[in-house]
């Protein structure tokens, strides 16, 4: 029987304290939510100064890459690019660039979503928490 990596709390706190630290480095004030594989949200941290709605679509972001197994930034391409039918796709929002998956041996495990600055750098401090995973 195949075995299934998860996502443990202090995996959770890692990737939060890495994203953090990444975005605080850069004076970006930004909402951080990590989400198990089928999109629910196992922690978030607003920083001082994130705008409130980031507390909505951060999860949502995440969300997104998780249970799509994909960088919300491919959904976004494929909307902007003319498939507009795709924003009718079911429970699934958060589809702007900034949700990352988490890929353990191969296996989605969950994702971080990240709202606040531009987008790519939205993406850049969800990728410095998933690389905490690695160090």
């Amino acid at each position: 029987m195949k075995q299934k990596s998860v996502l443990t709390h202090d995996d959770v706190q890692s990737i939060l304290s890495a994203a953090r630290a990444h975005a605080q480095s850069h004076g970006w004030a930004v909402t951080i939510a990590v989400a198990d594989d089928g999109g629910h949200l196992l922690g978030l941290v607003r920083l001082d100064g994130a705008a409130p709605l980031s507390s909505h679509i951060a999860p949502a972001k995440a969300h997104a890459a998780a249970v799509g197994r994909r960088e919300t930034k491919g959904f976004e391409d494929m909307i902007n690019g003319g498939r507009t039918a795709f924003l009718s796709a079911p429970l699934v929002e958060g589809m702007l660039e900034g949700g990352v998956p988490i890929v353990v041996t191969g296996q989605v495990v969950g994702a971080v979503g990240v709202s606040g600055v531009k987008s790519n750098e939205d993406a850049e401090i969800a990728s410095a928490g998933i690389a905490a995973l690695n160090a």
